[in-house]
């Protein structure tokens, strides 16, 4: 076969056709200019960013015959016969298929050997991870003090799986993931090189395709150049990837932001259509909104943008939508981005995301003008004064008006058919071993306990979102509930909510249901039977706190110490 793909025919053969690892290759060209070379090195790093050419660079500028020198000559027999696979002193293994300890063995048998045609003996070993751990041990010895002749290089994309023991030996060099803009430059170069048209932008979507690896960059451009004609346009890189066109995706953000539904779910219909990738759709849409976000933020920022092109479309889209709307649309997108990696239906989850973000009210903030600022201050001053009343008032005084309002309540046929049956005792046990650590901790983790029940089981979040944890002891909680019904509900949801509520604090514990209104009264029971007069004065405090935050709100309640 006289034909070779792009990334086989511009592999690098010199130090200088490494693109993107100036910090790995300058520190070897030193070593070797200075012959202070190591004898074990481990390359790792993400998959097409050149480990194993720039170990087979090292071993022919190691054994060129002008050593020591910065680069291989490519001229001497040394380093033509070790580009050309002829010299067998320098050996590629492939630990996918050589993980065993007799492998390992064969190695270490042979190491002692001398090289016949060269200096040293150079042993590349790639996707070293591979390895079994019985094998690691015997290569320990040979690593740590091989022959003065032996050179390893140890090359993988998960150091995390190689034990700390091989990686102490070893010189370790961390290659990174090639800038797109780096990425664009090379190709360029091999475009003009294999006098091929490309179009500017055709590039940079196959960059960003690429994520920082020069082999897939090439691999996609070879597949462009086949399945073009004359010239690689975008819409030819588009169609190789299964990416989606700038002017899709500004449509598609355009519809989204003006909760426009159906043009939005008809524009993801069409795509899938189409034969798009909805993996490849979902990430094109996070690194656009990345992008107007960034453009957003400051338009001389233009320079960092990855996907976007900035034209008078994506201007006027970018002018109309706000910074908070893009934030939470990227968060809901990288979301669905996590589903659809483990479902054989990813066009629903893309739905109900674009469902998500289309129906999401944006929230801003009014301005207030003077006169309204003045009322707002009158009607704070009025409450003040209440809450003032109200905290002096006496404590019979203080019932009064819940009597009144329980008086006037009259329970509806649902509830008196249903009304729950509040274990007294039992709360009573829990209030005599509660704590105050004890709620902190339950009430610092209730808004991500809520969370993650939102995510498993919407009926149980429905049942349990108007509610708030009271008192906890070591083994139980006690919910009081805003709402009876939702109380009576919780049955049906209990085991549920303890199991997520055990893994999200760490401690399986008991929950205890009970109406807000009855805590309040068994509360107040409990305090009069077992608190101490100044104990029952705070008590009480706190309860006129509360309930002045549930008659004025939150935030208009400040509490002064005396």
């Amino acid at each position: 076969m006289s034909y070779q793909a792009l990334y086989r025919v511009w592999r690098p053969r010199r130090f200088a056709d490494v693109v993107g690892q100036s910090h790995i290759t300058r520190t070897l060209q030193n070593a070797l200019e200075l012959k202070q070379f190591s004898h074990a090195y481990l390359f790792s790093g993400p998959r097409g960013t050149g480990k194993t050419s720039l170990a087979k660079i090292f071993a022919q500028t190691v054994n060129c015959e002008k050593a020591p020198t910065r680069e291989p000559c490519m001229e001497c027999s040394a380093c033509v016969g070790i580009l050309d696979g002829t010299i067998s002193d320098v050996i590629e293994i492939d630990a996918a298929s050589n993980t065993s300890v007799d492998h390992i063995r064969e190695i270490r048998d042979k190491v002692k050997y001398a090289s016949t045609s060269v200096p040293y003996k150079v042993y590349i070993i790639d996707e070293v991870h591979m390895i079994s751990t019985s094998a690691f041990n015997a290569l320990l010895k040979t690593l740590e003090e091989p022959p003065a002749h032996v050179i390893f290089i140890l090359a993988t994309t998960e150091p995390h799986k190689i034990p700390l023991t091989i990686i102490s030996r070893c010189q370790r060099f961390d290659f990174k993931p090639i800038g797109s803009k780096v990425i664009v430059e090379r190709m360029k170069e091999i475009a003009e090189a294999e006098n091929v048209q490309v179009d500017d932008e055709a590039l940079e979507t196959i960059a960003l395709t690429a994520e920082g690896g020069m082999r897939d960059a090439l691999s996609i451009f070879d597949q462009a150049i086949s399945y073009s004609e004359d010239r690689v346009t975008l819409e030819d890189v588009l169609a190789v990837t299964g990416g989606v066109a700038q002017n899709i995706l500004t449509k598609i953000v355009h519809t989204m932001y003006n909760k426009d539904v159906q043009q939005s779910l008809n524009l993801l219909d069409e795509l899938i259509q189409a034969g798009k990738d909805p993996g490849r759709f979902v990430f094109d849409l996070i690194y656009f909104l990345r992008d107007m976000l960034l453009y957003k933020s400051g338009p001389e920022l233009e320079h960092l943008l990855e996907r976007a092109i900035v034209d008078e479309e994506f201007k006027e889209v970018a002018e109309e939508v706000s910074v908070e709307w893009i934030q939470q649309a990227i968060s809901t997108f990288n979301e669905c981005q996590q589903e659809i990696r483990w479902t054989t239906s990813p066009k629903v989850f893309i739905e109900i995301s674009i469902l998500s973000v289309t129906n999401r009210h944006t929230i801003e903030s009014p301005s207030i003008n003077n006169e309204e600022l003045q009322a707002l201050q009158a009607r704070i001053t009025t409450l003040e004064k209440q809450l003032t009343s109200l905290k002096n008032a006496p404590r019979e005084a203080e019932k009064s008006p819940q009597q009144t309002r329980t008086e006037r309540r009259q329970p509806s046929r649902w509830q008196s058919r249903n009304a729950t049956q509040v274990p007294y005792d039992r709360v009573r046990r829990v209030l005599d071993h509660a704590t105050k650590d004890a709620i902190l901790e339950i009430r610092t983790r209730w808004a991500q306990f809520l969370e993650q029940i939102k995510l498993v089981s919407a009926p149980a979040h429905a049942t349990i979102q108007e509610s708030k944890p009271v008192a906890a002891s070591e083994e139980t909680i006690i919910i009081a509930f805003k709402y009876e019904i939702h109380c009576s509900l919780f049955s049906e949801h209990h085991e549920r909510i303890e199991s997520i509520l055990a893994n999200n604090i760490g401690i399986q514990k008991n929950i205890l249901p009970i109406p807000e209104e009855q805590w309040f009264d068994l509360r107040s029971q409990y305090i009069s039977a077992n608190k101490t007069e100044t104990e029952e004065k705070t008590e009480e405090n706190n309860e006129l706190v509360e309930r002045a935050k549930e008659l004025v709100g939150e935030q208009l309640v400040e509490i002064h110490e005396e």
